[in-house]
């Protein structure tokens, strides 16, 4: 957008995948990666005759997700059919749920980039079955269908028209994923479709009615989401700047062009001719299943990052990059038990996270483990090595899979403490450098910098940088 006469109202509909070995109606495996059409059952693919059994699984992982999203659970919900023809929905409508769904209202928090907390509601959760996949780059005149994904339960999250900007869209996606990765009820695998958002987008200007809406459909990427918001919004605007009317429509996001583009117009619920599924009888909850579920919740992100700051006495900042995932928040437990735990936060968060980066991996593929990372950091905190020194270990670490330790002892890099040693080193220093010395003691305090510089280089980097501090102190005094 080219300036703030508009607001943008945004609404996100967030289709998960459940983590389940079979589909929602189907004993058929969901498998990722299977050769197409391997794993297709009659009832997938929409014989005659052929009913739908529920899985008790999906609907049990539907409920633990409501419960962590602070939402209304309904003891009794239905199942609808959702009308509509597309090539890779075989029976000609979905299993869904309109008029009752699973769970109903509930809320998240989510944590913006200027350290305020915003609550986003949450409309509803309800099940269904997802759609094939349409393959139109195997053959140059015909599409291909695979029904591998025919079936497979989804959890559609739809959230309130709480969000005013791409950033806070982008801020409770990744809320969303995290959460559902805590529970274990989605792996929030964005590029697999596990996860797949569609953004519903208006523009008004502050304190008028809300605008006319368009959808932005199968975003595979927070990245892709932040992109398709501001070229959606840029759309809008300048067609109400010259006096035009936004169409209500279902637009697909083009990242090599930058662009959107219509899909169709946007369909209401009368479109799909909603009617209760005939061949399911009403949801009805086992008694007890709630609350039980509600004690066996696992410790979600808000809450560890609450106990990480107050246990491990961080800042509010480091515990929330900590409790992104559960990976990445039990790696560090690990790491920190028994040791500094702002020191082993700095170091992963920042050396190792970087070496992570360069190297294409996450935490769960880290080719240095919580525990050796621990002893690396045990070394700087007892002043066997520097920090300086720290950082090539950890290189050479990844590199070689051999311990701190063993790099350190093999290489002579332990720090030097003697006094006596670092102080000649520091005579020398000051002895070489005639012309700097005389400018600091004429005023020129910056040039500290300068022969600290220089004796951490004429000790190869092994000096204790304190002592080496404290004696330049002495000395230049």
């Amino acid at each position: 957008m080219t300036n703030s006469s508009y607001e943008m109202v945004i609404g996100v509909e967030v289709h998960a995948q459940i983590i389940s070995n079979a589909k929602l109606f189907s004993g058929s495996s969901t498998r990722f990666g299977a050769a197409p059409n391997s794993q297709v059952s009659f009832i997938d693919a929409a014989f005659p005759g052929m009913l739908p059994v529920l899985n008790g699984f999906c609907v049990a992982q539907a409920v633990k997700t409501g419960l962590a999203l602070n939402a209304e659970i309904h003891p009794e919900s239905v199942f609808d059919r959702k009308n509509y023809f597309y090539p890779d929905l075989p029976s000609g409508y979905q299993i869904s749920q309109f008029t009752r769904p699973i769970v109903g209202k509930g809320w998240i928090d989510i944590d913006l980039p200027d350290g305020s907390v915003k609550r986003i509601g949450i409309t509803r959760l309800h099940l269904e079955q997802d759609a094939g996949k349409s393959l139109h780059d195997q053959h140059p005149t015909q599409s291909y269908i695979d029904l591998n994904r025919a079936g497979v339960g989804l959890m559609e999250i739809v959230s309130e028209p709480d969000m005013r900007s791409a950033e806070e869209v982008a801020a409770y996606v990744k809320k969303l994923r995290s959460i559902l990765q805590y529970l274990g009820t989605c792996d929030g695998n964005m590029e697999q479709g596990n996860l797949r958002c569609d953004v519903n987008l208006s523009l008004r200007r502050p304190g008028e009615p809300l605008g006319t809406r368009c959808e932005l459909k199968n975003l595979n990427s927070v990245r892709f989401i932040v992109q398709a918001i501001a070229v959606e919004a840029g759309r809008q605007q300048e067609i109400l700047d010259s006096g035009g009317q936004i169409v209500q429509e279902t637009r697909l996001f083009d990242p090599v062009r930058g662009e959107t583009r219509s899909l169709r117009s946007k369909e209401d619920a009368m479109d799909y001719r909603y009617f209760p599924d005939p061949d399911l009888l009403p949801l009805r909850l086992e008694e007890g299943l709630i609350d039980r579920m509600r004690a066996a919740l696992p410790e979600l992100p808000d809450v560890k990052k609450a106990r990480l700051a107050s246990d491990y006495g961080l800042s509010p900042y480091d515990a929330g990059l900590l409790v992104v995932d559960a990976v990445t928040a039990g790696f560090f437990e690990t790491l920190a038990a028994g040791r500094d735990a702002k020191l082993a936060a700095n170091w992963m968060l920042h050396e190792l996270f970087a070496l992570l980066n360069k190297q294409g991996r996450d935490i769960g593929d880290s080719p240095i483990s919580a525990d050796r990372l621990g002893e690396l950091v045990d070394l700087i905190q007892n002043n066997t090595i520097s920090g300086k020194i720290a950082k090539d270990v950890l290189v050479q670490m990844a590199e070689t899979g051999k311990s701190a330790a063993d790099l350190v002892a093999t290489g002579g890099l332990q720090q030097v403490t003697d006094t006596d040693a670092i102080a000649k080193i520091v005579a020398q220093v000051l002895a070489d450098n005639p012309g700097q010395l005389a400018d600091y003691r004429a005023g020129k305090d910056k040039l500290f910098g300068f022969f600290v510089g220089q004796v951490m280089k004429l000790s190869q980097g092994k000096a204790n940088p304190d002592l080496v501090n404290s004696l330049l102190r002495q000395q230049l005094g």
